[in-house]
């Protein structure tokens, strides 16, 4: 007879967010349709300050107390999701690291310091940092790798994001991340290659330059292409969300993936096995 799965022990922070939203109504969903659970929800977290601290949270059926205290929710075997800002994630990184919890972080936009304060973390718990949890962005993270690798230099590679008016951020991580992708392909430096925008006389294109524009507008959930153009011939990738609901549903496949994950830093790439 084989032994009763343990959930995993989730906690979402900016729960009130959108992204908090959706990544419980993604919880939810599993809790409704898998019996049993591979996951259970034990907090919504928000920060100190807001009105509804303290008060019944209800996500798609999913009933919790809204709370503002991680410190006292976090443990070892629980695993936090944090779609925030770097501010708030580097605080609630604190608290992670000292409770001995894992950690699925979605936020972007850090800065270097901020880069190396996420990697002291993650000696010390296990951690899936990713620019995008999206299944199908992970995939053509490799796609764009092998592309650039087998057509080298003889095609010019330009990315091109479009995200919504409120997006702080620019360029996304997911852009940064198909940059990266394709600068390990071509065997490069991308700080040594990368180009963001351009403006002006700027002469003729030099080989090896990855260029990568943003574009805001309107609620764009995100779109990014990857452009390859040669001589007589272009290559184009492309992911386009329709749905936020694609990030929720790989933090949570992030998050059960981390179970009994020793310290380190994983990505989504680890988390399907790529």
């Amino acid at each position: 007879m084989s032994s009763p799965v343990t959930p995993v022990e989730i906690i979402v922070l900016g729960a009130q967010g959108r992204m908090g939203r959706m990544v419980l109504s993604a919880c939810a969903k599993i809790l409704r349709e898998k019996n049993p659970s591979p996951l259970s929800v034990i907090a919504a977290i928000e920060s100190k300050g807001k009105p509804d601290i303290g008060q019944k949270f209800t996500v798609d059926g999913l009933e919790l107390i809204l709370g503002d205290s991680l410190e006292t929710v976090a443990k070892p075997g629980s695993v936090i999701i944090d779609f925030t800002v770097p501010e708030s994630s580097l605080s609630a990184l604190d608290v992670a690291e000292r409770k001995g919890a894992a950690y699925v972080l979605c936020t972007t936009g850090f800065t270097p310091e901020q880069k190396s304060r996420i990697e002291a973390a993650s000696r010390k718990i296990p951690m899936v940092q990713a620019p995008n949890m999206s299944i199908g962005v992970t995939v053509l993270f490799k796609v764009a790798e092998m592309v650039a690798k087998t057509l080298g230099e003889d095609f010019d590679v330009e990315i091109i994001e479009a995200h919504h008016n409120q997006k702080k951020d620019a360029p996304s991580g997911t852009a940064l991340g198909f940059a990266e992708a394709v600068a390990k392909g071509l065997d490069a430096s991308l700080d040594e290659v990368a180009v963001y925008g351009r403006r002006g006389l700027i002469g003729a294109r030099p080989k090896g330059e990855i260029g990568i524009h943003a574009v805001r507008g309107g609620d764009i959930a995100g779109d990014h292409t990857v452009l390859f153009a040669g001589d007589g011939e272009r290559v184009e990738l492309r992911h386009v969300a329709h749905d936020r609901r694609i990030f929720a549903n790989g933090a949570i496949r992030a998050a059960l993936f981390l179970k009994g994950k020793p310290p380190g830093t994983y990505n989504m790439m680890d988390v399907l096995g790529l």
